[in-house]
Order: C-alpha cells, then sequence, then structure tokens
C-alpha cells in the first residue's frame, strides 16, 4: 500500500486517536497540494511560536480549536514559515501553518479569531481528534523550524513535498531534510503490590511520575528500558513487556510504554537525573492524593495510564488526581 488507512488503534493515549489519510502522492504532488489549498472544505491548523489557535464556542469559558478555510488565510499563507500537508479524512484536506517564529506577536488578522494557547495545556479538555490532528501540526512546524538550516554544510534550506522534506539551497550539498521523532521508553515497575515513583528536581512540588528516558544509538527499546532504571534508580529488572506508545509533540518525542517486575528492591540514586524515588501502595497514592502530599501526571500521558491501570486493577475503585 501507498498510504495510510485507518485501523484499529488503541485509542486510550492523548494523541492517538486518529483516522487522518498520510497519502505521501498527495504531498509531492504539487498540483494537488495548490488546489487543496483553492478548496473551500480545506482547514487549516495555524501555530504561532508553536500555540495553537483557540477559539471560544458559545460558553463563555469553552474554547476549541480553530481550523480555519483558506480564504480567512488570504496573505497570510505567503508569509508562513511552514506549510505542511497533514492528510485527508472524510474528504476534507488539512493543512499546517506555521507563523512567528521570532515574533514577538501573532499575525493580527488570526489574533483577532481568539488566542493562541499551548497544546499541552488544553488537552485534556479536547476532542481527541482534534488533539491528535494539533499534536501533528505542532510536531512538524517544530521540525521546520529546527531545520531552517543545512547540518552539512550550514546553508538555509527549503520545504519540499508539501512540507515533508527540506532541501538544503546549496547546489554544491543539495541534502534532504526528513521529519524525525525522537523514541523514549517509559516503564511502570512493580514489586508485589507496590509501584516506583520517581520525581525529578526541577517538576512541580510533590510530583511524581514513573521512570523515563532517551533511547540510545544502537540500542534496543528493552535494552533503554533495563538501562534507564539501572542508572537512575539500581533496580535490575525482569519481565520487561510493551504496553502502548505515544506521539509527545514536547517538542518532538515518541514515548514508548512498557511494564516491568523489579528483579532488586533497593533503591540507589545514580546519575543525577531523579531528586527522589520510592516504592508506593495503592493506599499510599490514594492518601497522599487526597491529602495533597502527592500529586501525578495529568491524563494526556501515557505515564497517567500506565499508573492508571496499574491502581485501578487493586480494587480501590477509579484513580482520582484531583485528590
Amino acid at each position: 500500500m501507498t498510504h495510510s488507512t485507518p485501523v484499529a488503534l488503541d485509542g486510550l493515549n492523548c494523541f492517538t486517536t486518529f483516522d487522518l489519510d498520510r497519502n505521501p502522492e498527495h504531498w509531492r504532488d504539487s498540483d494537488w497540494v495548490t488546489a487543496r489549498l483553492a478548496d473551500s472544505t480545506t482547514r487549516i491548523a495555524p501555530l504561532w511560536q508553536l500555540k495553537s489557535l483557540f477559539g471560544r464556542d458559545g460558553e463563555p469559558h469553552a474554547w476549541r480549536p480553530l481550523l480555519l478555510p483558506p480564504d480567512v488565510l488570504n496573505g497570510l499563507l505567503e508569509r508562513a514559515e511552514a506549510l505542511v500537508a497533514l492528510g485527508e479524512s472524510r474528504g476534507t484536506a488539512y493543512f499546517a501553518a506555521g507563523f512567528g517564529y521570532d515574533a514577538s506577536e501573532p499575525p493580527t488578522a488570526l489574533a483577532a479569531l481568539g488566542r493562541f494557547e499551548e497544546l499541552r495545556a488544553l488537552s485534556a479538555v479536547l476532542d481527541p481528534w482534534e488533539g491528535a490532528l494539533l499534536a501533528y501540526a505542532r510536531g512538524m512546524v517544530y521540525w521546520h523550524r529546527r531545520n531552517r538550516f543545512c547540518g552539512d554544510c550550514g546553508s538555509a534550506t527549503v520545504s519540499a513535498e508539501g512540507g515533508h522534506m527540506r532541501v538544503c539551497a546549496n547546489p554544491a550539498c543539495g541534502q534532504q531534510h526528513f521529519p524525525r521523532s525522537d523514541p523514549a521508553v517509559i516503564v511502570r515497575i512493580a514489586s508485589g503490590e507496590r509501584i516506583l515513583l520517581a520525581r525529578q528536581g526541577r517538576w512541580p512540588a510533590r510530583m511524581y511520575s514513573i521512570v523515563a528516558g532517551f533511547v540510545e544509538p544502537g540500542e534496543s527499546l528493552e535494552a533503554a528500558v533495563v538501562r534507564e532504571v539501572l542508572e537512575e534508580t539500581g533496580i535490575v529488572l525482569d519481565e520487561v513487556r510493551y504496553h502502548s506508545s505515544q506521539p509527545w509533540p514536547f517538542p518532538s518525542s515518541l514515548m514508548l510504554g512498557f511494564t516491568a517486575r523489579a528483579a532488586s528492591e533497593v533503591i540507589c540514586l545514580g546519575d543525577g537525573e531523579l531528586e527522589d524515588a520510592r516504592w508506593f501502595s495503592r493506599e499510599d497514592v490514594a492518601r497522599g492524593l487526597k491529602a495533597g502530599t502527592l500529586s501525578l501526571p495529568g491524563p494526556v500521558s501515557v505515564s497517567y495510564r500506565l499508573i492508571r491501570e496499574w491502581f485501578e486493577a487493586g480494587g480501590l475503585g477509579p484513580l482520582s488526581i484531583s485528590g
């Protein structure tokens, strides 16, 4: 097959409920791109400094992402630092347009329509499909922002293939650059009826989560899980199993969730990444959340799902991070 088709996806992790057809034959066809940008049914997700545009949705405090027809952006698209063909869904083409890499204020015409907000802050209240679309748009615009210059010769690059490639403008180089995601593993570690939670010093007070880290070159995902946990906590793992994945465009990661059993329980903080790590029972978690002495990641992250599934398997009822 030459293009993506909807499949039975998990859909439980934020940013994964998505049926967009990312047909590369369309991206590479400049006539298709031009025609879609002239089509009134096309919708464009504008971003300014990687923030998405939101407008009011009837209720005073209800905000929804604004996906705009091309005519609303008339005259603005020529000024976009990035313009990316994201794909099609149910006959509608979707694009992302990135503005204001270095501008202190968003384009006036867009600012008049709503306000630009960080996707991460509003993800939990968005429609899952819209959240996934905005995550994709943010990731692509971030990639364009980071690759304005060739990593081989330092010359400027230009966008090509509907925004899915950048080409070095130096004829002597001509290097082609493609979007990348940084793989990172995140693992829920259990020992009996307890779970390992840890915190970094830069996190908000009382915030604990599960152990995570980036995959190194030449390393399998399972090896990365074992290494990260050993380096950060001194704990040896057993029964490492894949759980699920989640695109995490903050800025450009692919989170790969795992579960594991601890073969040892003695914690020895090793590489300076963590400020604290400790074992929690379900009762410890429930008491800490209720008393306000413990906080957990928000529901948009795969870390929350991994913790929630463990907690709710213990018969104490649903996990409530609101206390």
